[in-house]
């Protein structure tokens, strides 16, 4: 025989069932609220690195724009400073060439006296060793004599 069910039993098991589906929603609602607040969030987030993304490249940009206007500032005042220098040199070797020619007859001058000092020079050095030469010579020959002679009353 089959028992009847109590309608205590029954009214338990609604009750339940209810319970159970009400705490499924109010899960699904929190779960979906969360899935939503993190979506948000993530799109927050991808907002403010874009952001930081594109400032970074406009700093960047403006960045090599100022170091390319330095790089060549600096190669113009490298420019104009070497032009100038040149010009300068230029201009030294223009009034340096008339005093070259001076400078070269001068030289001239100056070898043409020491060569005549030179030669005078040459000669009273000449002059010098003849006389001193003769008594050299004949200081020699005297001491040679001398000895023959002493050698000569020896025997």
């Amino acid at each position: 025989m089959a028992r009847k069910k109590s309608s205590k039993s029954n009214g338990v098991t609604a009750t339940l069932s209810s319970a159970a589906d009400s705490v499924k929603d109010k899960a699904a609602e929190i779960g979906g609220a969360v899935a939503d607040k993190a979506g948000k969030a993530v799109a927050t987030v991808k907002k403010a690195a874009a952001k930081a993304k594109k400032t970074a490249g406009a700093d960047i940009a403006k960045a090599k724009k100022a170091v390319g206007k330095r790089v060549a500032k600096a190669k113009k005042s490298l420019a104009s400073a070497s032009a100038a220098a040149k010009k300068e040199v230029a201009a030294l070797k223009r009034k340096g060439a008339g005093k070259k020619a001076a400078a070269k007859k001068a030289v001239k001058k100056v070898a043409k006296k020491a060569g005549a000092k030179k030669a005078a020079a040459k000669k009273a050095v000449r002059k010098v060793a003849k006389k001193k030469a003769a008594p050299r010579k004949s200081a020699p020959r005297k001491a040679a004599k001398k000895t023959a002679r002493k050698a000569a009353k020896k025997k």
